[in-house]
């Protein structure tokens, strides 16, 4: 189960992209979170940095 954004919380702060250890989250053009499922290995090291509770693991 990936982790998951919530893009209507989402604030595009890019907390979450320098802490995911294999890289697997991104800004998209919208400027918010996007975390691709086939890379996310599940750690829950963005849902403790997000800011506004934006992330969560499913």
């Amino acid at each position: 189960m990936a982790a998951k954004v919530d893009q209507e919380i989402c604030i595009g702060c890019g907390a979450c992209v320098g802490v995911c250890p294999v890289g697997a989250i991104t800004l998209n053009d919208e400027g918010k979170a996007h975390v691709d499922a086939d890379m996310c290995i599940d750690c829950g090291a963005c849902v403790g940095v997000c800011p506004v509770g934006a992330i969560t693991l499913e």
